[in-house]
């Protein structure tokens, strides 16, 4: 019994456009018994208003902003955490990303930043890129909010944030530190705002690669949901298992007695 879920968003909550009937209904279940939930998204590009306002418009599942923590609050919330004199950032990314950041009372700076953030950019151009490398290869700490390689889109998989870090990482023979899934900064910031022992959460998700990766990195509980990109045959192929595995979210029942 657990007494907080942190969960995926695409492939678990939702399919793309399509809805998960299993994981609004799952939701529900969460939200009727009080059990903390937290949607954890290596998505860096979206306001946590937008995937709010998403998930009510076009899925039918109501929440709060304080449901959401995104690789770009997690992102803000890891370089604030480090030094409290550095306060200067070039970033490549959307404007969710931004925004996160110059919440925290970051400046940006082109020139002589301390921290070269990089997430997924569709304006992308060389100059950004050469900003980024120029920075870096002065010092200053490249940073990546997730190391997704690829995006799902409607003409098939393209570019996402890992495909940007590698360019730069490539060119300045530097190793970015990576906030998003499967890595563990994301799970460990986020545990922090849910404020309970890891041992009482579990991480759920349709991604053996990224979502239960970062709860077996983390050493937390892991609850895979085959609607999504994984399969019953990808898991069995893989040394460490899921904790648990569930066809949908219906087979997954809540209590009060997890509170």
């Amino acid at each position: 019994m657990y007494k907080g879920y942190m969960i995926d968003l695409d492939g678990t909550i939702y399919r793309g456009k399509d809805k998960i009937p299993a994981a609004k209904r799952f939701i529900e279940r969460l939200q009727q018994y009080d059990i903390p939930f937290l949607f954890v998204t290596n998505n860096s590009t979206r306001s946590p208003q937008k995937i709010v306002d998403n998930l009510a418009n076009n899925f039918d599942i109501h929440v709060s902003l304080d449901n959401v923590y995104s690789s770009a609050i997690a992102t803000a919330d890891y370089i604030a955490d480090l030094d409290t004199k550095k306060r200067s950032v070039y970033v490549i990314g959307e404007l969710g990303l931004k925004q996160e950041i110059l919440k925290r009372g970051f400046v940006f700076d082109e020139e002589h930043p301390d921290y070269v953030v990089i997430g997924l950019d569709y304006d992308v151009t060389y100059h950004k890129l050469e900003l980024a490398t120029l920075a870096v290869r002065a010092g200053a700490k490249l940073i990546g909010t997730n190391p997704d390689t690829n995006l799902p889109s409607e003409r098939g998989m393209i570019p996402s944030a890992g495909a940007l870090i590698a360019s730069v990482e490539y060119s300045t023979q530097q190793k970015a530190t990576i906030i998003g899934k499967p890595e563990s900064i994301i799970m460990e910031k986020a545990l922090e705002k849910m404020n309970l022992n890891k041992k009482d959460v579990a991480m759920i998700g349709d991604n053996y690669q990224t979502d239960i990766l970062a709860g077996i990195n983390f050493g937390m509980d892991t609850i895979i949901v085959y609607t999504g990109l994984s399969t019953p045959e990808d898991i069995k192929k893989v040394k460490i298992k899921p904790t648990h595995e569930v066809e949908s979210l219906d087979e997954w029942q809540v209590s009060e007695n997890e509170k």
